[in-house]
């Protein structure tokens, strides 16, 4: 992607966030994001097919940006930046504490579902990924598939319990919860 483009699709983004902070996802048409980015109806469309797209693929740069900070490749032109060297779960929670890009939102929306739907989905990859972290404490007649599963779910309500009561315990407190509930 060309400097351009990449400029084009962080005004989206940006329009796209900005208008999140006032108003439910459902709501938001994409007359009214390309009006805030300041940018036509065929640029969108060139860059994203929908608004659910466009919600994808913010969750996919949130869960990128996870990665690349995990493997210490901070990727320059991400929408979520930060110089945070903590376990891939503790930096998600931190960004949530954030409200990074309103994520928080996002989660809590309750006409939401996509948004969950894609972000449970990455959560789960990313789970897959780290699942040696969990294997000691697997039962061992349970099948990997049920036990990924099972995290990715405690993870998911882990964290909508924390932003249902306000955020009030701290990143490290919550993130100590969730790795008890799932490694004991």
């Amino acid at each position: 992607m060309d400097r351009r483009q990449r400029k084009t699709r962080d005004a989206i983004f940006n329009a796209f966030i900005s208008l999140l902070s006032k108003k439910n996802y459902n709501n938001l048409t994409v007359g009214e994001i390309i009006q805030v980015a300041d940018v036509g109806r065929a640029t969108f469309y060139a860059h994203f097919e929908t608004k659910d797209f466009l919600l994808k693929e913010l969750c996919l740069e949130l869960f990128a940006h996870l990665f690349n900070c995990e493997n210490e490749k901070e990727d320059k032109h991400n929408i979520f930046n930060c110089d945070n060297h903590d376990t891939v779960f503790l930096h998600l929670f931190k960004h949530v504490k954030k409200n990074d890009n309103n994520i928080c939102k996002l989660l809590s929306s309750k006409n939401n579902e996509l948004f969950l739907e894609y972000f449970k989905s990455e959560v789960k990859l990313l789970i897959t990924k780290r699942i040696s972290d969990f294997a000691d404490k697997k039962p061992k007649n349970i099948p990997e598939d049920f036990w990924i599963n099972h995290i990715t779910s405690t993870f998911i309500e882990t964290l909508r319990w924390w932003i249902e009561n306000k955020l009030s315990l701290s990143p490290e407190v919550i993130n100590e919860y969730f790795l008890l509930l799932v490694r004991r």
